[in-house]
């Protein structure tokens, strides 16, 4: 009954936002930081992601950079992020906003897709702070920019504010939708989980997608569980093939 109610909630709504975590990459085969396999089980994030970890080593911040670059572009977007950009193609507005780093939002075919925490693919010059992309894998270490400087990851740290025009037009989509979709995260990282509070207060459907119940299960409106690739399809009521 609530795959059926979600599904009319998409259908009739005019706008469409949704927050992807890192559960969906994680069925692309990326590890995630939280759970029990997670990257954070065999680092500590202030040793790899933190401004101050790479001014004391940027060696080897960038070894485990260039390391997650080349597990990520072994990845291919799911039928969960291939879902995704079929709802986006559908809908008269659509904004995708989200955790990851990985870009397979935009491989699977998403155009309005809101980095909030930036991306592994990005490269920003420590110096003239110009940001460019760079898919090379593997890089040469370290990188640095045409000034001569060092470049870092175009990546969000811990310690470090969200871009600011990336979060506020991120405010602006989850505050004007009808439909709030809230698929493979864990919900406790601020200020993206933030977002979600936001949506409580405009009034409009939120649709949880996960492979268990999270700290939001309880306060939104419809909870499928399964994973992002089973259950985004479902909505759609349509077939989707894996990318070969």
């Amino acid at each position: 009954m609530c795959l059926e109610q979600a599904r009319a909630w998409i259908k009739q709504a005019a706008s469409v936002s949704v927050l992807t975590g890192a559960g969906i990459s994680a069925e692309s085969g990326i590890p995630t930081f939280r759970d029990a396999a997670g990257l954070w089980k065999q680092f500590r994030p202030e040793d790899l992601a933190t401004p101050q970890a790479f001014a004391r080593n940027p060696n080897l911040v960038w070894e485990w950079y260039d390391w997650r670059r080349s597990l990520i572009s072994q990845a291919q977007p799911n039928t969960g992020h291939l879902a995704l950009a079929e709802i986006e193609r559908r809908a008269s507005c659509f904004t995708l906003i989200t955790q990851n780093v990985d870009g397979l939002h935009q491989r699977a075919g998403s155009h309005n897709v809101l980095e909030v925490h930036g991306s592994i693919w990005k490269l920003r010059c420590t110096k003239c702070h110009r940001e460019w992309k760079d898919q090379t894998v593997p890089l040469k270490l370290p990188p640095r920019c045409e000034c001569g400087a060092i470049a870092r990851p175009g990546v969000v740290w811990f310690g470090e504010g969200l871009p600011k025009g990336v979060w506020s037009s991120a405010e602006k989509a989850t505050m004007a939708c009808d439909v709030f979709l809230v698929v493979g995260t864990s919900a406790v990282v601020y200020p993206a989980a933030g977002l979600i509070d936001l949506v409580r207060e405009s009034g409009a459907r939120i649709i949880e997608v996960n492979t268990a119940k999270t700290a939001v299960s309880d306060n939104v409106d419809c909870t499928l569980i399964g994973p992002a690739g089973e259950m985004l399809p479902k909505l759609l009521n349509h077939v989707l093939s894996r990318p070969a």
